[in-house]
């Protein structure tokens, strides 16, 4: 079962306020080990306190938010932004 990439509005929106190059590295990371893979959890890390549902990647100093929605195989990346802001 592959699973597919969903943008949440916030993120799009995060995204797009972030350097170009610093977008294109990021984009293409997703595309490379996200989209259309079948174990999204090898490349991420649990988060723990109140985010505990959902999952880290680390893109450099650039992290995603995201949840693994098992039941409808899909990924709902929610943040995108600084490591020293994105946590906030």
């Amino acid at each position: 079962m592959k699973y597919s990439i969903l943008f949440d509005r916030n993120a799009d929106k995060q995204l797009r306020q972030i350097d170009i190059t610093q977008q294109r590295i990021i984009v293409n990371w997703i595309e490379k080990n996200l989209r259309n893979t079948d174990n999204p959890r090898r490349f991420g890390k649990s988060l723990k306190g109140n985010l505990k549902d959902y999952w880290r990647y680390r893109i450099g100093n650039y992290r995603i938010i995201a949840d693994i929605d098992d039941d409808k195989i899909r990924i709902i990346i929610i943040n995108i932004g600084h490591r020293k802001d994105i946590y906030k």
